[in-house]
This record gives structure tokens, sequence and C-alpha cells, in this order.
């Protein structure tokens, strides 16, 4: 399975962010998947592409052109993948992704997810089984509950055209998180 990992490349005040999105790392590599994220070697991507590599998992990069080559370079990954704008990485991580998991983080981590759920909103990536694909939060200390709340909020304002909430799934652990996707 490929598993695409939404997160910052800054470093949380919660250090224990961090440290779980290491783990994060080494669990899907454990599971014999593939991290495909960002692309950045900083904050939480680098800690989750670490952890993966640390556990012999493959890890792709997908990173914009625009990023200097120096940093382009300086990736330890299996792949690079290249392409030209935000749009296209977030692109390039839906079409070749079987699930989704976004850590705590800011309005490019929050742009992600919001762009998974509306590609499962309207169906254009579902899976051979006509299902959505999974969108799973990592939600220590409730981090993602505003937005679960607006979510709610959406669908009993009647804004759901299919008249249902969209699947996201929200868990306080690590392991939570990989056992559903197992």
């Amino acid at each position: 399975m490929n598993i695409s990992v939404f997160c910052g490349s800054s470093k949380p005040r919660n250090e224990h962010i961090a440290v779980a999105a290491r783990e994060l790392g080494r669990q899907i590599a454990l599971g014999g998947h593939t991290l495909l994220y960002g692309g950045s070697n900083l904050g939480l991507m680098g800690q989750v592409s670490s952890g993966a590599l640390e556990t012999g998992g493959t890890v792709i990069a997908v990173i914009p052109t625009f990023f200097s080559e120096e940093i382009i370079n300086s990736q330890k990954v299996s792949q690079i993948v290249r392409v030209g704008s935000m749009a296209e990485r977030k692109e390039y991580l839906i079409a070749h992704s079987d699930a989704f998991i976004a850590l705590p983080g800011g309005i490019g981590t929050l742009d992600e997810v919001l762009e998974v759920i509306v590609h499962n909103q309207l169906g254009p990536m579902r899976d051979a089984n006509h299902r959505d694909k999974p969108v799973v939060l990592y939600n220590p200390d409730g981090f993602w509950q505003p937005f679960l709340q607006q979510i709610d909020r959406m669908g009993e304002e009647g804004f759901f055209r299919s008249g249902k909430r969209p699947d996201v799934f929200a868990y306080s652990t690590i392991t939570q998180i990989i056992n559903i996707l197992s």
C-alpha cells in the first residue's frame, strides 16, 4: 500500500508530535508500505521520512522544482519525484496513494487534507471497489477537533451533496492509525 503522510516542515512545540511522526514512519515501513510525502527533511516531514528509512522502508519524496537544488539533493530517500508546483505535488500524491494520514500541521497540511476530501466527495479517486481512499488524522490532544466539528456543522446545514459526511477518521495514537490501515 502507498501511504501519503501530510505534515509540515516545521518543528512543533509539542515534542510528542515529532516522536509520533518518526514512529509513524517506522510503522509504515514495518507494515511493508511505501511512504509518500512532501519531500522536506525538516520538521515533521524529516521525522516521518527518517523513521521509515531507518526501518528499511521505501520513501518517495515529491518535491516542487522551485525548491533549490541543494534542498532537493539533500534528501536521503528511495526516490525523488520532481513536480512543477505545489498543486502538482498534491495531484501526484493523490493519484499514487491508497490512503492518507495527516499529522498536526498548518495551512499546507489542511489544504492537502481538504483536497483529498474533495476528491473523495466527487468520486474521481475511489479505489477499484468504488470506496473512498481513507483519510486519517493523527489527533493528539484533540488537535483536529475544531476541524471535525466544522465538517459536522457543514453536514448539519446540508452542504454535502451526497447527504453523507466525508469519511475522515481521527485517532489519538499511531497504533490506532496503523491498525485501521491494516
